[in-house]
């Protein structure tokens, strides 16, 4: 697999599994952000990196290490992982709770108004 092709395979993992928009892994990668941890973010710029040298035929030359096929392995198997029904429902799940938190916070200093004020 080229480096093109497997810019272009992370690409479109990161798009279906983190729900990120954008052209092209460079792209994702920014808009991604802390959705990606920091090892898995300098990866994926690894291989978007090999994906930008391989259409030089002179820079070209300078892939042969095939480091690029680890990080873009170590992507890949870190992006199957992720469940982006499972993502959404933690999401919704979070901001359930802060809510919750909040309400029974201000619930609970209203109350304490009340009977400092004498009418509870």
């Amino acid at each position: 697999m080229t480096p093109k092709e497997q810019a272009e395979d992370l690409a479109a993992l990161i798009g279906s599994r983190l729900g990120v928009g954008g052209r092209g892994l460079e792209a994702k990668l920014r808009r991604a952000g802390r959705l990606l941890p920091r090892r898995i973010r300098r990866e994926a710029e690894t291989v978007a990196e090999a994906a930008r040298l391989s259409d030089h035929p002179k820079l070209a030359k300078r892939l042969a290490g095939g480091d690029h096929d680890r990080a873009y392995r170590d992507c890949k198997r870190f992006l199957e992982k992720i469940d982006g029904s499972e993502r959404v429902v933690r999401m919704a799940l979070g901001l359930l709770t802060v809510n919750a938190f909040n309400v029974l916070v201000v619930g609970a200093l209203v109350i304490a108004v009340l009977v400092w004020r004498g009418f509870l």
